[in-house]
């Protein structure tokens, strides 16, 4: 695990731009893993403007996001079919057939998954995921105690992360308690992980995940057993780490 520290987001995410760039660039059929929330905002806006400014080229890139909210239609403004098409999607030139989100309206969720497990085996597999992290621990929606070598599957969540997602819904009442997302066994088979994290509200689960025991009850933590994982946080996500790299 490669843990490397900038002194603020903007310069986090420029470099996790930087490495999803230098992917596409050495594979231009590379499969990437994309992630939600407000972490990632300004790695895509980074890729975006490679895209116009560099050519940075998505043409045959296929992705694959973790996770979508169970029941919610994609045209909802909350969803993360939404959220994708609106910060990243619409600027960028990866064709839609290789866009993969969960259907959080499937009707039958099992055998959804195991489709969209089948989907990613036949595209090759992850070359690279990119991951944030909740602030109990959570990666995809794999919450606390969930099984490390869970599969695409539906999850129930926590209240924590229903208050912490509440900013897209009206309150955390009012946010999906399910969602379908990739479990943390399709996660570590990825063969190399972006682990994003930012601000001060980010730093005690970042030292539990990292340099912390691997326990299910900090899902994140299991990335500890991964060969190749990237850890890219600002000073204030770092502020708690012991031994840091800083650029």
């Amino acid at each position: 695990m490669k843990i490397i520290v900038h002194a603020d987001a903007e310069g986090a995410a420029r470099a996790g731009a930087r490495i999803v760039a230098e992917v596409v660039r050495r594979k231009p059929n590379a499969v990437l893993g994309l992630a939600t929330g407000h972490t990632p905002l300004e790695l895509y806006g980074e890729l975006i403007r490679m895209h116009r400014e560099e050519g940075l080229d998505f043409s045959r890139v296929t992705t694959f996001n973790l996770d979508e909210y169970r029941d919610l239609p994609p045209g909802h403004p909350a969803s993360y079919h939404a959220y994708m098409e609106k910060n990243l999607f619409r600027h960028i030139n990866v064709p839609g057939q290789n866009i993969h989100i969960p259907d959080g309206r499937a009707e039958d969720v099992p055998a959804f998954c195991e489709v969209f497990e089948e989907s990613i085996r036949k595209a090759g597999g992850v070359d690279l995921q990119i991951l944030g992290v909740g602030t109990n621990g959570h990666i995809g929606f794999n919450e606390p105690s969930s099984d490390f070598r869970s599969r695409t599957h539906l999850a129930r969540l926590t209240e924590s992360t229903r208050r912490d997602n509440a900013f897209a819904f009206e309150n955390s009442e009012t946010t999906p308690p399910h969602a379908i997302t990739m479990g943390l066994g399709t996660i570590m088979d990825s063969r190399s992980i972006l682990f994003l994290a930012l601000g001060e509200r980010k730093a005690q689960i970042v030292a539990d995940a990292v340099e912390g025991p691997v326990t299910e009850m900090v899902p994140a933590s299991v990335l500890q057993g991964h060969p190749d994982v990237t850890v890219i946080l600002d000073e204030p996500a770092a502020s708690r780490l012991r031994r840091v790299a800083r650029v």
